[in-house]
């Protein structure tokens, strides 16, 4: 990190994630994978669906704040919807992120059918300034087992985000996921020995995620 900089470790915030960024210091993330809306109007089979998945209000600004907290040198990981991808890049890049990376998450079954059978998710790898390379590049094709999305209506699997998050971090350093939903991020990170934040602006989700890591961890919610 950067200097002395600090953010809250091991906490849960169920608030909305551009207000909580703000109050971190700069520089004091090690590094960020996280799940955004994809701005789709997305609804689930069962009639779930996503807060903010209907705008892009929120999309500069929380990048921005996300660049701001991230360590010089460090990554983000952000899945992002594919016919959205202008908007997306457009975020990043204003942020000061540099894309230099992307990963493809191959499903085993097909989340939907229009014009083709979408059997993958995606993300892209950004860089804040000149990371070094690291020791161990991982492959940027993914399996991606099904959960069932019985915690959250696009619930990412842990075992697919295990990967990233001990390819470009070290035990001990700090993983924040601003859209952090059941908690499958922070989860994946506590498995590895890396302290973990979380944010969900959603209170449903909040309490599925404080829930999921507090029996392991003993931590805070706030």
């Amino acid at each position: 990190m950067t200097g002395n900089a600090k953010a809250p470790r091991n906490v849960i915030f169920n608030a909305d994630c551009i207000d909580v960024m703000r109050s971190f210091d700069r520089g004091s993330v090690d590094f960020i994978l996280t799940d955004p809306p994809y701005i789709t109007h997305y609804r689930s089979r069962d009639g779930r669906t996503v807060a903010n998945d209907d705008n892009a209000r929120w999309l500069a600004p929380a990048f921005n704040q996300m660049h701001r907290i991230l360590k010089d040198g460090g990554f983000c990981i952000s899945f992002y919807g594919w016919n959205k991808i202008d908007l997306f890049a457009q975020a990043w890049r204003a942020a000061g992120f540099r894309i230099v990376g992307h990963v493809v998450f191959r499903k085993s079954y097909a989340s939907s059918t229009r014009f083709l059978r979408y059997e993958h998710e995606q993300a892209y790898l950004l860089a804040k300034g000149e990371p070094a390379m690291p020791p161990h590049p991982i492959s940027d094709v993914i399996d991606f087992p099904y959960t069932g999305n019985k915690l959250h209506p696009t619930q990412k699997p842990v075992e697919a985000l295990a990967p990233l998050i001990e390819a470009f971090t070290r035990p001990g350093d700090l993983v924040l996921d601003p859209f952090c939903g059941s908690g499958s991020t922070l989860d994946a990170a506590q498995r590895l020995g890396r302290d973990w934040t979380g944010i969900e602006l959603n209170n449903g989700h909040y309490h599925t995620a404080s829930r999921r890591l507090a029996p392991r961890s003993g931590r805070a919610v706030a």
